[in-house]
């Protein structure tokens, strides 16, 4: 057995050992509990959500709006979603979801869309701890995220032992997905498939283009997200739509296969080898997952460096990321795959989404995925660059030097995975399924310890949100005592400010040493 046999070998057992019953199981569990205990919330209050998320984008609450414009060491609202929805809406809508029904069946999509409206409120629970118990470093910059809410949360506030254990087990777990690649393989296997160029040399050209998105930062990022992220979602969604109108007379019965096929799983069919019901769930969460990142504690990242008025507010927004990534977008590249009968042809990945859409468009369709896949791609790794900055900030936050020193090394070595994963698959002669394989197996240490942080901090949670409701929707008794974020209490920001001095002591003397 070769070397390159042993680790497609290695990466599939631990994909189909892992993605099992149990983990399946505590994951649809966490998700389940907080769109249960807040009442439906995503659903009941879907207009609220929708007014001071998307009514903000068209301007129709300008008062919210004004109250939320940016402050130094800030991003906006606006733009921390654009960042985040760029992070999550990539080309996992475009071939991950394809993938998912090459191998899971139909019935796999009925799981997507489970976690997606579970995952609603889950990444709502994240967004909102992320944004409560966000930190400033001595600089002045925003930064927040699962490592900042467990240590804070579990650690100072809870004492609970084995808090950092948590918190740096979800930093490496997270920052480990980085050698996993990230948009470069469905991009060169698009423009392979579709114009017989080089996949490596495509993934050489990507990576160029991606150093210069990232080598200035965050602002570079959040400008060219806010300008490309609303185009290239609703140019995707005016191509998948008309995809499926042609088809219409389809959907009907594939809308009864999903839920059909989501219990009992899925027959073989022309290519199609079939599908049990295990799969079909492992698939479907799987690829909702790494699609809406629900759970995976990636966008929380960059809304903890958001304005916001209260956390749970910046919380709504992320429930609109989900609702847009998944119940919009991955919907229609999913039914449109389904009613073109193009899963049947035993094709994967964005090949697949490319033969469905060649039904309806022809040669224009190997153009159009072309291009989605090339915008989808630089704006999700764009903003999982910002996601990796800001885990090292919080593992190097105690040595600044250091700290900067490691992120101008990232911004360098950050597109080099995506070269030899390509090259690793294509020279190994494997396919789209090995790289999908490979993204499973990298989301399972951040999602578990994530959840985990989660559940563990569920009190804070519904204190935060009972307050907002109270303060937002005149829903209860507002407690002025409450504190809205983790600095407002002023023994906490004390001693928050005075490590922030003293590191800010280090900063300076390096700079004269320098």
């Amino acid at each position: 057995m070769s070397f390159s046999e042993l680790f497609a070998f290695v990466i599939n057992w631990i994909n189909d050992t892992l993605w099992s019953a149990p983990f399946l199981i505590f994951v649809i569990v966490i998700g389940a509990y907080f769109f249960f205990g807040s009442g439906l919330f995503t659903l009941r209050h879907f207009g609220h959500i929708m007014k001071y998320t998307f009514g903000n984008v068209i301007g129709k609450n300008n008062k919210d709006s004004t109250e939320m414009k940016k402050a130094e060491g800030q991003i906006s609202p606006f733009e921390a979603v654009c960042i985040a929805i760029g992070g999550c809406v990539g080309t996992g809508n475009i071939a991950g979801v394809a993938s998912s029904i090459a191998v899971g069946g139909p019935g796999a999509i009925f799981w997507l869309w489970v976690w997606a409206f579970l995952g609603m409120m889950v990444k709502m629970v994240e967004v909102t701890l992320s944004c409560h118990y966000r930190s400033k470093n001595e600089k002045g910059d925003y930064y927040g995220g699962g490592t900042y809410y467990i240590e804070k949360g579990l650690g100072r506030q809870k004492h609970m032992k084995g808090a950092m254990a948590l918190a740096m087990l979800f930093a490496i777990g997270f920052v480990a997905q980085f050698l996993g690649g990230s948009q470069a393989y469905s991009i060169a296997e698009v423009l392979n498939v579709s114009f017989g160029v080089n996949m490596l040399l495509v993934t050489l050209i990507y990576s160029i283009v991606l150093w210069w998105v990232i080598w200035r930062g965050t602002g570079r990022v959040a400008k060219v997200a806010t300008r490309l992220v609303p185009f290239m979602c609703v140019l995707f969604m005016l191509g998948g739509i008309a995809l499926i109108i042609v088809n219409i007379a389809n959907v009907p019965s594939l809308i009864v296969q999903i839920f059909h096929d989501a219990f009992t799983g899925s027959a073989a069919v022309g290519g199609f080898v079939g599908s049990t019901v295990s799969v079909a769930v492992r698939e479907g969460v799987a690829r909702s997952i790494n699609s809406n990142e629900a759970g995976q504690g990636s966008s929380p990242l960059i809304h903890g460096s958001a304005n916001t008025i209260h956390p749970v507010r910046e919380g709504l927004w992320g429930a609109f990321e989900v609702f847009t990534d998944t119940i919009i977008v991955c919907s229609i590249t999913a039914l449109a795959v389904l009613a073109s009968g193009a899963y049947t042809t035993g094709l994967g990945g964005a090949t697949l989404t490319i033969e469905a859409f060649r039904t309806v468009f022809g040669a224009g369709a190997d153009w159009f995925i072309g291009i989605m896949c090339i915008l989808f791609g630089i704006t999700t790794t764009g903003g999982w660059f910002t996601y990796y900055i800001s885990v090292f900030q919080w593992i190097f936050r105690k040595h600044p030097v250091v700290r900067d020193k490691i992120c101008w090394l990232f911004k360098i070595v950050f597109p080099i995975p995506n070269i030899v994963i390509v090259w690793a698959i294509t020279a190994g002669g494997y396919d789209a399924d090995l790289f999908w394989a490979m993204v499973n197996v990298t989301l399972l240490l951040p999602v578990f310890s994530n959840l985990l942080a989660l559940f563990l901090l569920r009190k804070k949670f519904w204190e935060l949100l009972k307050d907002y409701k109270a303060r937002y929707m005149g829903i209860g008794k507002v407690d002025p005592n409450f504190y809205v974020f983790y600095e407002d209490d002023p023994e906490v920001f004390a001693e928050e400010e005075a490590i922030r001095q003293e590191l800010k002591k280090i900063d300076e003397a390096a700079g004269h040493k320098a």
